[in-house]
């Protein structure tokens, strides 16, 4: 990765958690790594009544605490500066243009500005439309403007459309970063090379050598203090619509004529549309969503879904879905993907499994060794980060007895350098003009519009199946039955309990 243009970061919500935890600390990282611009400054925007002095000394604490680089960072300190104003009014947008034109001239950085929208979503319309009656979006020769903005990107698919009218009403494409953070994860950018690189991957991954596609997102905390936004979201919109399904574009998509933004997200476009449709009338035999309930883990009871704070005692939301898609296309015909997300799982772990058919005369299979002694790839993506291929190998000793062994690769092996956060490698992209791995408008759509028959079923029918599932567990017995074939089931990654917790195979 190289230096970046001089540019200045806007980050609308500075004083927020976002920025705090994740942003401000990723932005330390990078600077660390001396991969910021020679000139660059950070504008803190918010509501808070900071100045540039106390905005430092707050961001100085908050790097102190998760930034893992952190030691002084003074040139760093004196990049940051703070304009106290209600993102909500147009009033301020003066103000902020002013401030911009302040730090410009004392630090000799053209127009190129990036602003980060740390927002509630009701403003992703608002900001841009008042960055634009201002002037503050309009590109020039030698200037540049960009926004990002946070999921959700709508909550179905008619609000996706008005967020992408609103959007391009005021700026091009272009311009838009939508940023979903898994995106950014080292592991699923290496799915593209893993498949486009390797001449044993690709002339495999197809409907005739491979047998379904398996995605688990798993999470073992609750929502917590998250209830009330987290109950007006669910499994399905907080995770599946967004996260899952962009693994699921970047598994099954075409080989890209080149490496660039346009292609790649053309080619994750087209996985989209060729979607096999959901029937609403049939969801059950493709759907299974689920709610956690109160149970004890490792001598400590966990309160049920409905018991956490902000959530309705006569909730329905889903704290858990598993969804079995098909994708209507030469590649992939008749090929099953199951997905599966949820919370107060078994562990933190987020895996795609690609599970090769059988050889077609099984000649070495002892008696009782099913289908799980078949071939599998499987890329972890978090934690461990790493690719695993399962095969069969001859036991010692007289006779063909055959037993699964593990070729694994972990990126920790690779190098003693740290894998970047996810959001360092995504700013870093921004600031040098490069959206492959941001989500781009049209996709985000169709997505909306795939699951657009489950949100339309859910609300038209109170009664669609809810199954509990006690914490601590892979979600509700009913999903077991979702893949079909003999013998066929979920992988599960977590060999046993220990006393320090999960112990993962991977």
């Amino acid at each position: 990765m190289e230096r970046t243009g001089d540019q200045i970061l806007i980050i609308f919500g500075a004083s927020g958690d976002l920025a705090k935890r994740k942003l401000l600390p990723s932005l330390y990282e990078l600077y660390a790594d001396k991969l910021l611009p020679e000139k660059f400054a950070i504008l803190g925007v918010g509501r808070t009544k900071y100045d540039d002095a106390s905005f430092r000394s707050y961001t100085e604490e908050s790097l102190q605490e998760f930034a893992d680089k952190f030691n002084g960072g003074k040139e760093f300190i004196r990049m940051l500066h703070y304009l106290s104003m209600d993102p909500a009014e147009e009033s301020g947008y003066k103000g902020l243009a002013a401030k911009l034109e302040k730090i410009r001239e004392a630090s000799g950085i053209p127009a190129r500005y990036i602003f980060y929208l740390a927002t509630p979503p009701s403003l992703y319309g608002t900001i841009p439309r008042f960055l634009h009656e201002h002037g503050l979006a309009t590109q020039e020769e030698g200037t540049w403007k960009r926004i990002i903005i946070e999921k959700p990107f709508g909550l179905d698919l008619e609000s996706a459309r008005e967020l992408n009218r609103e959007l391009l009403e005021y700026l091009d494409e272009d311009q838009v970063y939508r940023i979903d953070h898994y995106l950014g994860k080292e592991t699923v950018q290496n799915i593209l090379v893993t498949r486009f690189s390797n001449g044993i991957f690709e002339p495999l991954w197809n409907r005739n050598y491979i047998d379904h596609v398996e995605i688990t997102s798993a999470e073992s905390l609750g929502v917590g203090s998250r209830g009330g936004y987290y109950d007006r979201s669910g499994a399905l919109r907080d995770m599946l619509q967004n996260h899952l399904m962009q693994l699921v574009a970047l598994v099954a998509m075409e080989p890209p004529s080149e490496i660039s933004s346009d292609t790649i997200r053309n080619e994750m476009l087209k996985v989209f549309q060729s979607l096999r449709p959901l029937e609403k009338e049939k969801l059950e035999q493709s759907l299974i969503r689920g709610q956690y309930s109160a149970s004890h883990v490792r001598g400590e009871l966990l309160p049920a879904y409905r018991s956490e704070k902000g959530v309705p005692e006569d909730s329905r939301t889903e704290t858990f879905v598993a969804l079995k898609l098909y994708i209507d296309n030469w590649r992939w015909g008749g090929v099953p993907f199951y997905i599966r997300t949820g919370k107060r799982l078994p562990t933190k772990v987020t895996e795609i499994v690609i599970h090769f058919k059988s050889s077609p005369h099984t000649l070495f299979c002892s008696e009782g060794v099913g289908y799980n002694s078949t071939n599998q790839l499987v890329i972890r993506i978090q934690p461990n980060e790493g690719i695993l291929l399962k095969f069969g190998m001859k036991v010692q000793g007289a006779g063909y007895n055959v037993q699964t062994v593990n070729m694994d690769f972990h990126y920790k092996d690779l190098s003693d350098d740290e894998l970047p956060d996810a959001y360092e490698r995504l700013l870093l992209d921004c600031m040098q003009g490069d959206s492959t791995l941001y989500s781009r408008g049209d996709a985000v759509e169709e997505a909306w519009r795939f699951v657009a028959p489950i949100l339309e079923r859910w609300e038209e029918d109170p009664d669609f199946p809810l199954y509990g599932y006690p914490c601590g567990t892979w979600g509700p017995e009913q999903a077991n039955e979702m893949i079909e074939g003999e013998g066929k089931t979920w992988r599960y990654p977590c060999k046993n309990l220990v006393d320090n917790g999960l112990y993962c195979e991977l």
